[in-house]
């Protein structure tokens, strides 16, 4: 059960220590201090009304003891040694509580004089809590205006806001790679083809002068193209005979038109 209280305890000041408001304890601990300086000042009145009303009574009683010595040696001079000495004897009694009262006075003003100083004291030590509990407060706002900006960063979300234009930049920069290749290809493609035409060309140049070389060495008849003439016979019994009108010889195709058709084959195959 003891246990059980304990943990209750410990649970209550947990939960108390989440819920305290630091600025509400600092208000608090405020009217606590000026509270006790209060009580503190009330006690202090008190006890310094009590000293003056034991000087006042010494006082007095200094005054009683003097009017008693006074009447004393009037009866003296007048002869009256009798009432004269009753009189003493009434002003020793007096003076005796006159040393009492110087006594209790003394004890008093002694006690009265340490209570003021502590009440000063006690004074300047509320005072600077109170400058504390001002400065505490200022800076336990200041806290929560931090924490609230904290809290407001959090919620920022720049990164993602501009996650969409990195991704459009990698894609943009993907497609320009892309296009610099394809054209890097195409243009090695055409220098290839350029290339093919000027060897193409240079072959029928080749090919034309070795001709024109076999010619003067003799190693070739000069090319000749004849026309060719086809008649058509008709036969007494009704036939008909195609042929060529004399026996010249068949004409071929040239040895350019060769080439060129070469050339074509090998641009179309590229």
């Amino acid at each position: 059960m003891k246990r059980f209280i304990n943990w209750l305890k410990g649970l209550f000041n947990r939960t108390m220590d989440q819920l305290e408001d630091p600025e509400i304890m600092l208000d608090q601990a405020k009217r606590d201090m000026q509270t006790a300086l209060q009580q503190n000042q009330e006690k202090a009145v008190q006890a310094i009304t009590q000293k003056n009303n034991l000087e006042a009574m010494l006082n007095e009683q200094r005054r009683k003891s003097e009017s008693l010595e006074n009447q004393a040696t009037m009866a003296l001079k007048q002869g009256k040694r009798e009432i004269a000495t009753q009189l003493m004897r009434e002003k020793m009694n007096v003076d005796a509580s006159v040393a009492q009262l110087q006594l209790s006075y003394e004890q008093a003003l002694a006690t009265v004089e340490q209570i003021k100083v502590g009440i000063k004291r006690q004074q300047e030590e509320v005072r600077k809590k109170t400058s504390e509990a001002m400065v505490l407060k200022t800076q336990w706002k200041q806290a929560q205006i931090q924490n609230s900006i904290s809290k407001a960063l959090d919620g920022l979300t720049f990164e993602n806001q501009f996650e969409g234009f990195g991704a459009v930049s990698e894609k943009i920069r993907e497609k320009q790679s892309e296009a610099a290749a394809r054209q890097e290809l195409q243009n090695e493609s055409l220098s290839m083809k350029m290339m093919g035409l000027e060897d193409a060309s240079r072959d029928l140049e080749a090919e034309s002068e070795l001709e024109k070389l076999e010619q003067r060495l003799g190693m070739k008849p000069a090319t000749t193209t004849e026309a060719v003439t086809t008649t058509v016979s008709v036969s007494t019994n009704g036939s008909t005979a195609t042929g060529p009108s004399n026996n010249a010889p068949e004409v071929s195709v040239s040895e350019a038109e060769k080439a060129l058709e070469e050339l074509e084959k090998r641009l179309n195959n590229s």
